[in-house]
């Protein structure tokens, strides 16, 4: 099968189309034939090593430990492990797998679920990880409520979209911070409201939140504190390194006791939460937003343009299988 590799840390031209054996699945693992898949951060970061605990969480410390990359996919199952019970053959799924940028892989039976009946394989290889880490996010870390004041700063990206989504589905009033060309997409996808982060600072209006997911933007911590209200949440999905790191370091000391708190998100794989995602997909309260598609053999430029930081919504790969 071909598959996209990268044996050396660095920029996208670093990643190769190569053949290598199809995967087989394990007792309690299912066989996939990808239809597509999606970009993420997490792969850009694993990619470039910009992150250097990435080389001391298993990727390698001088050169990547595992050179497959892509985590989202879609497809159709191929064969099951004797211990699986949910899948067979035929069935189409949704998940977060290892090695998802391939023709083929394999993944744990809870790493899965059967897609949206109403989606195509592209709109569904773009939910796992953007829409876990905001579902996550809000409602684990943010403790989302019916009635707050919600404020998603990032909002075009493939989190922030999905963050909006979500939001709203919860009877909040939700506000999306993003660029000009980004503004209608925002109302459309659910937005009460909308700033453009080009021409107003929200930081530094009258507006307080109950809390603030953040998929992406350029404020301090002092700056989202300030912008909460005395019981407020703040919570960090994404930005730049020096702003990872900066919560990472200092979040849990700028929270207070008794008061507005400081927090971070990471995607945890959880099949109860993929079936969620699905149910909300499948009622109408969200929609995958894909910005552009490319084919397997592209991968490197899908990586490029998320590199550039200016997608809208999620990036697609496509396989000629699907």
């Amino acid at each position: 099968m071909k598959a996209v590799l990268y044996r050396k840390y660095g920029p996208p031209d670093v990643m190769r189309l190569e053949e290598v054996e199809r995967p087989a699945p394990g007792d309690d693992g299912v066989l996939i034939r990808i239809c597509a898949a999606s970009v993420n951060a997490y792969d850009w970061h694993f990619l470039t090593a910009d992150i250097f605990l990435i080389r001391l969480m298993g990727g390698g410390l001088f050169r990547p430990g595992d050179p497959r990359l892509g985590t989202d996919v879609a497809g159709v199952v191929e064969t099951v492990g004797r211990n699986v019970q949910q899948f067979k053959p035929g069935d189409e799924v949704m998940g977060m797998v290892k090695g998802g940028f391939a023709e083929y892989a394999t993944a744990p039976e809870r790493s899965l679920c059967l897609k949206p009946a109403n989606s195509s394989f592209d709109e569904a290889a773009a939910i796992p990880m953007a829409s876990i880490t905001a579902l996550q996010g809000l409602r684990d870390e943010g403790n989302i409520r019916a009635g707050q004041k919600v404020l998603v700063n990032g909002a075009s990206g493939g989190v922030g979209t999905f963050a909006v989504q979500i939001a709203r589905s919860r009877d909040t009033e939700v506000t999306a911070v993003c660029s000009t060309r980004n503004l209608d997409q925002a109302m459309s996808i659910g937005a009460d409201h909308v700033i453009d982060y080009t021409k107003e600072d929200f930081t530094k209006g009258d507006e307080r939140y109950d809390l603030i997911f953040a998929a992406n933007g350029y404020h301090t911590l002092s700056d989202y504190r300030r912008a909460l209200t005395p019981t407020g949440i703040y919570v960090m999905a994404g930005g730049t390194m020096a702003q990872i790191f900066q919560s990472m370091l200092f979040g849990s000391i700028m929270s207070e006791k008794h008061g507005r708190k400081m927090k971070g998100v990471r995607a945890k794989g959880s099949q109860d939460d993929m079936n969620h995602i699905k149910a909300l997909y499948e009622a109408g309260k969200i929609v995958s937003v894909i910005d552009r598609r490319y084919p397997l053999s592209e991968a490197a430029e899908a990586l490029g343009y998320l590199g550039e930081g200016h997608a809208r919504g999620k990036i697609v790969i496509t396989m000629e299988n699907g």
